[in-house]
């Protein structure tokens, strides 16, 4: 007799992946796990290299009790009971599209299987009973589970199965797409598991838009819908499917919920009124950053912005990278003594007054790190901070060094790659992050230090700095001015949340008291 080439014979369990029915078993011996993609050949399964072609299996069309499936469905979908070594079995033929058996899944207790003939040269399991085109047409993942759903429409809508079960679905789909693309609809009602619903996705992706839908059942699949007398929700769950949309697409008339209903978005008032009343407030969600030239006050506004979120009850993170952590929380004891404490003689009591409500509150966490350091470990860090310390606003100061130590000279790319991260990490966290970025010196004669006006176009590094921040505050202040060298002009250069920029108030610093403050500073 001539040699065949190699059939599908059964699906078996993988030893490399631990799949329990991906691994499939060839005639020839070889086989290959559908889950891990791996091809392999053991001596036990070399056996059945001998294994001959032998004429199909023939049967009589038997009420199937346990699964409840009548003799109308049987007799409709030519699905058999029949002998296999002296063993009762079920016996699925698939056919070509002219409804002529080219192959056979013999189904025996215990749920083995095995295939006799060409599977390949079959279409889907069930194409053979239907119109090239139509409406819509289900397609679940079994036989079974075909036979089940068809008898739910009454063997009046178009249902077919995969030939391999969700191993082989993309292969199955791809060589019916030309007969599938005739129908309206294509929903896939595959098994409610993680393997059946990857697979849903991979196959729904191959089909025309809007094309395909996919199926939720409470169940694992259609036949144990049936078999527990849930056949009306079976029919439910065809009608209930959802059109296939790839990850991150919407249809906007899924949206009425989310407009209708006010969200409430958190918001913390900056300290200053003329701020708020350009920014609305500093808010989770949202990437806020300052930006001045050298020596300008950046820290100091920063560190404002963090004892007044403390004070309001928030927690916070503090990442300061050019300042121990020692000289950070003294910064914050400063702002709440109203004095400098690194300047100043502190009694001891009036120190740990200090401490107890900013420190010691317990809601004050900080990153103990001098210098640049690794991009993705200081995401590591924040994702920490929001998630393990429970920080609601995280204080990065600032940009620039997290790269300045990196190798490599392209400061750009480096800073886009980084602030698009920030960006992911702070709407998935739901934090808000105020970040801190250096101005490059802006052409001609007068630098920053001169109070030159400030602009998005000098943020240094990356324009993605300005891109991806949701508000950018600009700081201007004069060193060079003996009678202004205090005051610092707030400018908004960036506003998503109502669009307002432009001047928002002066803050004068003392000298004496450490504080930035929209009133005059008082004479000592």
């Amino acid at each position: 007799m001539e040699e065949q080439e190699s059939e599908f014979l059964m699906h078996t369990p993988c030893d490399k992946c631990g799949s329990s029915d991906a691994n499939s078993l060839y005639t020839d011996g070889h086989t290959y796990c559908f889950a891990c993609e791996t091809y392999g050949q053991s001596q036990e399964e070399a056996k059945v290299v001998e294994i001959k072609p032998v004429d199909f299996l023939t049967g009589t069309h038997d009420v199937l009790v346990k699964r409840c499936l009548t003799e109308k469905t049987v007799k409709f979908w030519d699905y058999q009971t029949g002998t296999f070594n002296g063993k009762t079995t079920q016996i699925a033929n698939h056919k070509t599209k002219d409804g002529k058996t080219v192959a056979q899944k013999i189904r025996t207790a215990g749920k083995n299987f095995s295939v006799r003939g060409a599977i390949k040269e079959a279409g889907l399991y069930g194409q053979w009973l239907w119109r090239d085109s139509g409406k819509n047409v289900t397609i679940v993942e079994g036989e079974l589970d075909a036979l089940s759903m068809s008898q739910a429409f009454d063997h009046k809508w178009p249902v077919v199965s995969l030939k391999t079960g969700a191993a082989g679905a993309k292969r199955d789909i791809k060589q019916a797409i030309e007969w599938l693309e005739g129908f309206e609809s294509v929903v896939f009602m595959f098994d409610n598991d993680e393997v059946g619903q990857k697979a849903a996705v991979e196959c729904a992706a191959l089909l025309s838009p809007r094309k395909a839908k996919i199926a939720k059942l409470p169940l694992k699949d259609a036949s144990d819908m049936v078999m527990a007398g849930r056949t009306p929700e079976l029919i439910d769950a065809f009608w209930s499917a959802k059109s296939y949309q790839p990850d991150g697409i919407i249809n906007g008339a899924d949206l009425w919920e989310e407009v209708s209903t006010e969200k409430e978005v958190h918001s913390v008032p900056y300290p200053y009124k003329d701020l708020n009343e350009k920014v609305g407030g500093c808010r989770l969600g949202e990437i806020v950053t300052v930006t001045a030239g050298s020596g300008l006050g950046k820290s100091q506004l920063t560190r404002e912005f963090a004892y007044h979120l403390l004070n309001e009850g928030a927690t916070i993170g503090y990442v300061a990278l050019e300042e121990s952590s020692k000289r950070t929380a003294q910064g914050l004891m400063s702002l709440h003594l109203n004095k400098l404490v690194h300047l100043n003689d502190i009694p001891k009591d009036e120190l740990k007054e200090a401490f107890d409500a900013t420190m010691g509150t317990g809601r004050v966490f900080m990153y103990d790190h001098w210098g640049s350091t690794e991009s993705d470990n200081l995401l590591g860090k924040i994702r920490y901070l929001a998630r393990g310390c429970g920080c609601q606003y995280v204080i990065l100061d600032h940009l620039s060094i997290v790269v300045s130590g990196m190798e490599g000279n392209d400061e750009r790319r480096t800073i886009d790659t980084l602030m698009t991260k920030l960006r992911s990490l702070t709407e998935e966290l739901n934090i808000g992050m105020i970040v801190v970025s250096h101005l490059r010196r802006p052409s001609g004669d007068k630098g920053h230090e001169e109070g030159i006006i400030t602009s998005l176009s000098q943020l240094r590094g990356s324009a993605a700095i300005g891109q991806l921040s949701d508000i950018v505050i600009g700081l201007e202040r004069n060193q060079q001015d003996a009678e202004t060298s205090d005051t610092t002009t707030v400018r908004v250069l960036k506003n998503r949340w109502s669009g307002e920029t432009g001047v928002a108030g002066h803050l004068v610093y003392s000298k004496h008291t450490g504080r930035m403050s929209e009133d005059v500073a008082p004479e000592f």
